[in-house]
């Protein structure tokens, strides 16, 4: 099986959809798309998709973007039981409340404190930094008494909240202290799930490096 993906390197959306294919064994033929240098809004692009954002992916003529719709479809298409997006009402539930809570207000937390920084050259704003605490406190509360962040194993709410944190450590959030469950869930995840080390290592270091160059000094 190979599915299309037009996606850009260190974006962590594309991450985390790359992240589940790979524990699926789908092989991904990767278009890359370089938001910075326009590549989204190509006519080409945008006749495919005319939200012009990443990942989007092209499955034999399906087109389908937004990430966390994009791994439901892969494991609903490809995979061979449905442990990483279970079929059970109540087990899916918690899953799609915890994709919901990375996309707000996890994920759009890092996303106003990162690219004023890392694409604008802006100074931090300090309270979208204390809304990316306020955030992690919350799945920290998640997290009390279990292993994995919606049930009893790994779904992939784990894979998208585990890209999301990562970045967030990456440009200054302090984990081992302050959120003890979220540091113990977030290794866990790193030895359990292949592409760890590319994903949510060295493109995570990907990010901390675009923000922090543009960190300014007094």
């Amino acid at each position: 099986m190979a599915v299309t993906l037009y996606s850009m390197s260190w974006s962590p959306p594309c991450r985390a959809v790359l992240l589940l294919a790979e524990e699926l064994g789908i092989k991904v033929n990767i278009k890359p798309i370089e938001t910075t240098k326009k590549d989204h809004l190509k006519p080409e692009f945008i006749k495919i998709n005319p939200q012009h954002c990443v990942p989007t992916l092209d499955d034999d003529g399906f087109i389908l973007w937004e990430s966390r719709a994009i791994m439901a479809y892969l494991v609903e298409q490809y995979a061979k039981e449905d442990s990483l997006y279970p079929k059970d009402p109540k087990k899916r539930a918690i899953v799609n409340q915890r994709l919901y809570f990375d996309m707000n207000p996890l994920f759009s937390s890092f996303k106003n404190y990162f690219v004023p920084v890392a694409l604008h050259k802006e100074d931090p704003h300090e309270p979208f930094f204390t809304k990316m605490q306020e955030a992690v406190g919350f799945f920290e509360k998640f997290l009390e008494g279990k292993e994995w962040a919606a049930g009893d194993n790994i779904t992939i709410a784990d894979y998208t909240l585990a890209v999301t944190i990562s970045d967030m450590q990456a440009v200054g959030l302090v984990l081992s202290h302050d959120y003890p469950n979220v540091t113990k869930w977030l290794d866990k995840v790193k030895a359990s799930v292949k592409g760890s080390e590319e994903q949510l290592v060295k493109q995570s270091k990907v990010m901390g490096h675009m923000f922090m160059k543009n960190l300014k000094t007094f």
